[in-house]
């Protein structure tokens, strides 16, 4: 028995694996049902396309919200509206929106806002208030009005019932649909003629995206269809809407003659069409009659806003935001068309089932056929479930989940490939002899670079560098040539990439550079020839920053460029400071033409410090692991009493060289400053 485990126990590892991630599918957590809307979402992004609708938008947009002023609006505006569209004969029309209190022009309103005496308005209260002639609006039209579910009451809230009559076969529906203690809605002289009242409640989305909604909900232990099922009923001059349930739900929900397929819970998965502008029209445009006398006719008008300022604006699976109101504008079409999505609860175990088997068939054959070979394994049984899902919803409107699947094959082929890289160890005793082999080669590159960095002792009066490399080889170089007595030029540069190529890049900049300022050519010819001829090179991908300069240290006179560095810090007497950016890009990019493209500038080193850095020194870590950065340059040189070039450095080097196992990045700085120019002689 213990040969068996010790030969098998990749298999019983694997297996162990498989059931977590099984059990975990069976539970189905919040962050599981996110891997699984990953691949519901993408199949509607692929196959989402625009299609004539039935369904027509008045849009409560910017134009109108600039016609009519501040919403809520007079109700005599939707009356009008009413009056607009019942001379088209449109099938049903609803309002996404809610009509909670008094318009503030009803003449008990404008009695209030004045403290007028009534006595004194007699005739003003005889006038309709605007609520009731939207009212009788109402009544004469096939209107439905929005509810909404509430947890806490409404203050202005009533006994309101659904206009919809719920007939149910096989159980009662309450048991299963999602409830409301309380509901929203409009005022009660707005609802008690309308034809319908519609549901406008959406679940609760851990990112906010519509997906689906439940066709029936209770509020206040009463049924009301959602507003997209309430405009078919009224529409198809129906009374009814029949639910049927089975032993674990509901089943079906139908508004003749149009029947919904539905989870238990009376839910639906809503298939969206692209947004289509052709299916709005702005609410001034009906309240002024701009429109063809047939655009509503045989319509489902539904009337919502999309005006930023409203905030009726939610996220689809398209990936897009759009006005709620297009939400509902989709159900009404999913149920017209059938063309709803569904989520089969016995999908949920073929997907289960399909996981194990191609979970199985992935791991047996990693441990069998070579790794180049079970990568295509892999990736055939990731393209068999991509294509079983499309074909799936394609040609059933079914959704199946592909993420979770490929999450577990994916999770199963790794940990083939581990115990397939624990059995194979042998090839990678090799490769640390490989590794060894390397260090050895990297050592011998690392001391043929030291000997290129020069020697400054004698200068160190005036100018003072240092480098210390994070690994065997640095990408960093400095240089410092003496033309004249009175003329140094010098260099300090950061080669892009680490290790030995880095080095031998770096090695043939410094070469081109000591044999130029030896001709003593000016400075820009210096870096005219260096850029060209590391362009020249044919480092792939390699560049240099630097800072070139040529100083006159009787005059004082710094002739320097900066090509894609460090800003170069400056400073006075009394620490002023001052950063002088890059005014070009790095060298060994892109070949000069003439010496004009190097744009040098000059500056007056008297009674001044110049210090020039790489990046390792303003991100390199400090003891208390946050960066060095320039403030943190600034504030050593602050805490110095004696400031020459050599004492900037070494502070500066001893603050980030404090000890660590590794260094973030080569440390390399410079600092020149002619006070003193004396020359220091060898012993």
């Amino acid at each position: 028995m213990k040969v068996f485990l010790q030969k098998h126990t990749n298999y019983l590892i694997f297996l162990l694996v498989l059931l977590f991630l099984i059990s975990l599918k069976i539970i189905n957590p919040s962050f599981i049902k996110s891997v699984s809307y990953l691949s519901f979402d993408l199949y509607q992004k692929v196959f989402a396309q625009k299609k004539d609708s039935e369904v027509v938008i008045i849009d409560i947009d910017e134009e109108s919200l600039g016609k009519f002023g501040q919403f809520p609006w007079n109700r005599n505006v939707f009356a009008k509206i009413l009056d607009q569209l019942n001379t088209s004969n449109p099938k049903a029309i609803g309002f996404d929106i809610f009509f909670t209190e008094k318009d503030k022009q009803s003449p008990d309103e404008i009695i209030k806002s004045y403290d007028l005496i009534p006595s004194d308005v007699a005739e003003l209260q005889k006038l309709k208030g605007p609520d009731e002639i939207f009212s009788e609006k109402l009544k004469e039209s096939k209107s439905i009005i929005a509810v909404l579910g509430s947890n806490v009451p409404s203050h202005s809230n009533y006994d309101r019932k659904a206009k919809a009559r719920f007939l149910s076969k096989g159980g009662d529906p309450k048991q299963f649909t999602y409830s409301y203690p309380y509901s929203i809605g409009s005022l009660e002289i707005l609802e008690k003629d309308v034809k319908g009242l519609g549901s406008i409640s959406f679940l609760d989305q851990l990112d906010g995206i519509i997906r689906s909604l439940p066709l029936i909900v209770q509020f206040n232990k009463k049924l009301y269809p959602t507003m997209g099922l309430e405009m078919v009923r009224v529409g198809s001059n129906q009374k009814n809407i029949y639910v049927e349930l089975n032993e674990v739900g509901i089943n079906r929900i139908s508004a003749r003659p149009y029947k919904i397929s539905s989870d238990p819970n009376g839910i639906i998965w809503i298939k969206y069409k692209k947004s289509d502008k052709k299916q709005y029209i702005s609410a001034g445009d009906v309240y002024d009659g701009k429109f063809q006398s047939d655009f509503f006719k045989d319509k489902y008008v539904l009337i919502g806003a999309s005006a930023q300022g409203l905030f009726d604006l939610v996220k689809t699976p398209l990936g897009v935001t759009v006005p709620g109101v297009e939400v509902h504008a989709n159900v009404i079409e999913n149920i017209l068309d059938q063309s709803y999505l569904i989520r089969n609860p016995n999908t949920y175990i073929f997907e289960l089932l399909f996981s194990i088997i191609v979970a199985l068939i992935t791991f047996i054959l990693s441990q069998k056929i070579k790794p180049k070979y079970s990568l295509s394994i892999f990736f055939g049984n990731l393209l068999a479930i991509i294509i079983i899902g499309f074909s799936i919803y394609k040609f059933r409107s079914e959704l199946i989940d592909m993420s979770y699947p490929i999450f577990i094959v994916t999770i199963t082929f790794l940990t083939g490939l581990y115990f397939r890289f624990i059995e194979e160890n042998k090839i990678a005793l090799d490769n640390l002899q490989k590794e060894a082999k390397l260090l050895k080669e990297r050592e011998l590159a690392a001391g043929v670079q030291k000997s290129l960095f020069p020697d400054i002792s004698k200068f160190e009066n005036f100018i003072f560098a240092k480098n210390v490399p994070a690994r065997d080889v640095s990408g960093d170089y400095f240089d410092v040539v003496r033309a004249t007595p009175e003329e140094y030029f010098f260099t300090l540069a950061d080669v892009s990439g680490k290790g030995v190529k880095a080095g031998m890049y770096m090695a043939k900049a410094s070469s081109i550079f000591r044999t130029l300022t030896n001709l003593k050519f000016p400075l820009e010819k210096v870096v005219f020839g260096v850029n060209n001829e590391l362009v020249e090179a044919k480092f792939k991908g390699m560049f240099v920053t630097a800072v070139f300069g040529k100083l006159n240290i009787k005059t004082g006179e710094l002739v320097f460029i900066n090509a894609g560095h460090e800003s170069i810090l400056t400073f006075d007497q009394n620490k002023n400071y001052e950063y002088i950016k890059s005014e070009m890009p790095p060298i060994g990019i892109v070949k000069y033409f003439t010496e004009s493209m190097v744009k040098s500038n000059t500056m007056n080193l008297k009674d001044k410090t110049f210090v020039v850095y790489t990046d390792g020194v303003t991100e390199g870590y400090l003891k208390n692991g946050e960066e060095l950065g320039a403030e943190g340059v600034q504030k050593i040189i602050d805490g110095m009493s004696d400031v020459t070039p050599k004492t900037i450095v070494e502070s500066i080097e001893k603050e980030l060289n404090w000890g660590a196992e590794k260094l973030r990045d080569d440390i390399t700085c410079m600092a020149i400053n002619i006070n003193n120019t004396e020359l220091i002689k060898k012993k």
